[in-house]
């Protein structure tokens, strides 16, 4: 408890955001230094590092993440076993900055998630919506020995929020704008958006998951060329986009229905490619590959178009994520968004790779600050709450 207490009586806090998303490409880890919290925040980007996954970590993660091959010994084990990892990427991006460990006030860790369940449904006379990310906060914070806060979703679930998607709060906080509204769009594995009309409160920011980001297109390399990712876009670039195809695609029905909402692996996991292929056989690589790029960048305008524009077009579209680095994607992106200035993360000052990390280290500061991070207008939580768990070293 003397720790925390330590950590409070600060007023600038070095902090570490871990963050590994949906698509498991490795662990994004942000050293940065916050002075302050709610809407008076600062922050400053000190060092960033991604640390790889071992080899065949990702295709078990993944195996342990869908219903029918899952294991539940696996998922115990899977629980202390990023943490483990999670460890071992602060000591990395600790010794690559110069930082000693004993130096960092707190961690903030989103976790692996594993199941994301945010429908409710009724079990034994309750109704229950659920959500799982694993890499347990208390195993880190003892690993480490740094105070660490995780497990942001579960509250917001816990009153009947999605639980997602939680960097609409850094985006309001860090990027409200008095003369510009602003689109801050994520594309990783999956796509969300945050809507900041110009000069907007906490309670007039709107943000949802579009659908997939990188999921299905990351899948589909795997399937045909052994390969994790399209680098920067080139072999959608060489394919061509089939209209039959984007039709079929733009069927879905996650894409058309009224915020709030949230989806992951659930809905566009290894069913949902299997499905295209099987609908499209025959179908070569790079035209699957545009075809499902080309689809991402819709469902995006899409969602816009049905739920945002209304409230006003957006000046500038601001993209992060690792999306932000599929030429092919940003060049659909701003095809569709026009009327906008479509750009990367980069041209307002943030890393668009590192955001999701960052992320998450303000939200462990806004924990043990005592300020609410989940925006109810956002998530649909019956209230505003303090995200997380407190876990001591």
């Amino acid at each position: 408890m003397k720790r925390l207490e330590e950590v409070l009586k600060k007023e600038n806090r070095l902090v570490i955001g871990l963050m590994s998303g949906t698509s498991l490409d490795g662990i994004d880890t942000a050293l940065v230094e916050i002075t302050g919290s709610g809407r008076g925040t600062q922050l400053r980007q000190l060092a960033f590092n991604t640390t790889p996954f071992p080899k065949g970590f990702k295709e078990f993660a993944l195996r342990n993440s869908q219903t029918g091959t899952s294991d539940v010994a696996d998922i115990a084990r899977l629980n202390f076993l990023i943490a483990q990892f999670y460890a071992d990427a602060v000591d990395d991006l600790c010794t690559r900055s110069g930082v000693r460990k004993e130096d960092v006030d707190l961690i903030g860790s989103h976790g692996q998630t594993i199941h994301h369940l945010p429908q409710r449904t009724d079990m034994f006379g309750k109704s229950v919506a659920a959500t799982l990310q694993i890499g347990d906060p208390s195993v880190l914070a003892k690993l480490s020995g740094v105070l660490t806060v995780g497990d942001f979703r579960v509250g917001d679930v816990a009153l009947g929020g999605q639980g997602a998607p939680l960097v609409p709060y850094f985006d309001y906080v860090m990027f409200r704008s008095e003369g510009a509204t602003r689109g801050l769009l994520n594309i990783g594995g999956i796509a969300n958006i945050t809507y900041l009309p110009k000069g907007c409160g906490p309670d007039d920011v709107f943000a949802f998951d579009t659908g997939p980001g990188n999921m299905i297109i990351d899948q589909l390399m795997v399937r045909f060329f052994g390969k994790d990712f399209d680098q920067d876009g080139e072999i959608a670039s060489a394919g061509s986009i089939r209209n039959d195809v984007l039709e079929y695609l733009m069927k879905d029905e996650f894409v058309h229905i009224r915020p709030p909402k949230s989806t992951g692996r659930e809905l566009y996991g290894e069913h949902f490619v299997s499905a295209l292929l099987r609908k499209f056989e025959g179908i070569t690589a790079e035209d699957a590959i545009a075809s499902v790029t080309e689809f991402t960048s819709l469902a995006v305008y899409e969602n816009y178009s049905s739920f945002l524009a209304v409230k006003g077009n957006v000046d500038e579209l601001i993209v992060s994520g690792g999306g932000a680095h599929n030429e092919f994607l940003m060049e659909s992106l701003r095809r569709h968004f026009y009327r906008a200035s479509v750009k990367p993360a980069e041209e307002i000052g943030i890393s668009s790779d590192a955001k999701e990390a960052i992320c998450f280290a303000l939200l462990a500061n806004e924990t043990i600050s005592g300020n609410p991070a989940n925006l109810k207008t956002v998530t649909g939580a019956s209230r505003n709450t303090i995200l997380g768990k407190i876990c001591l070293p």
